[in-house]
């Protein structure tokens, strides 16, 4: 089992290489079409690009039993929000993932009757899921923080409520006020938990990604590629420093 998770890991952390790969020719491609590039040179960083997606796939092969287990484990979390949105989030990265294997399965030729279309859409929609429902615990985990940081500074914050609410200032200075004093809150939340701040960010660049293939939201290949990229770098460093990944 032990060599089991080591190989793993080192699957996981080259699969995250050939993304971020993947994705710099995503953006590179866009930028050189609009400069008016060589039209060889587009078809090779696309048939590069074609060949990193295809090498992911192949490392990904057994991800969706990795997903599985993860879910199992999970569902034993004391925090009831934290076990739905962790456990569902693994379910849906385990049907994605499954998916993903058919889709890799039709692209060499062991199931040429593989309709690549159908189930490209359907491996989207499970990633777009899992994807809402980690910013959902992303949610979830920074209100809890807030309001633990409240609680442990009441005095302060009384005296702030106590200026925001004052009989001099009008209610939109008031409500202006009160969301100044919750965005600092906030940003000073962020600051103090690297791990969570990392994940709302990868999350909210890869969210662009299942929208655009959906066509749900139009944002284009350079844009998709340069939010693929990011969140491809965030995710290398949470494997060279394990202690930025979130942990449940």
């Amino acid at each position: 089992m032990e060599t089991w998770v080591r190989l793993s890991a080192q699957s996981q952390a080259r699969e995250r290489l050939l993304r971020a790969a993947q994705y710099a020719c995503t953006l590179a491609g866009d930028v050189l079409r609009r400069n008016g590039a060589n039209p060889a040179l587009l078809s090779s960083v696309k048939r590069l690009e074609e060949h990193l997606s295809l090498g992911r796939k192949l490392l990904r092969l057994g991800s969706s039993a990795d997903a599985v287990e993860a879910a199992k484990r999970a569902i034993h979390l004391s925090d009831t929000v934290l076990r739905f949105c962790v456990t569902l989030s693994h379910l849906n990265r385990a049907m994605y993932f499954a998916c993903d294997n058919v889709l890799w399965a039709g692209r060499v030729g062991l199931a040429p009757g593989v309709d690549q279309e159908k189930w490209g859409q359907r491996s989207f929609r499970y990633y777009l899921f899992a994807l809402v429902v980690n910013l959902s615990r992303d949610a979830y985990e920074i209100r809890v923080l807030m309001e633990r940081e409240e609680s442990g500074k009441r005095g302060r914050g009384t005296a702030a409520r106590a200026e925001a609410e004052g009989p001099q200032r009008t209610g939109p200075q008031r409500l202006w006020l009160r969301l100044r004093l919750q965005l600092r809150l906030l940003l000073r939340v962020l600051r103090g938990n690297p791990p969570l701040l990392l994940d709302v960010l990868r999350n909210a660049c890869d969210l662009f990604i299942p929208l655009d293939k959906l066509g749900l939201y139009r944002s284009g290949p350079a844009f998709v590629g340069l939010c693929g990229l990011v969140s491809s770098v965030l995710s290398v460093l949470t494997v060279v420093h394990p202690w930025l990944k979130l942990k449940p």
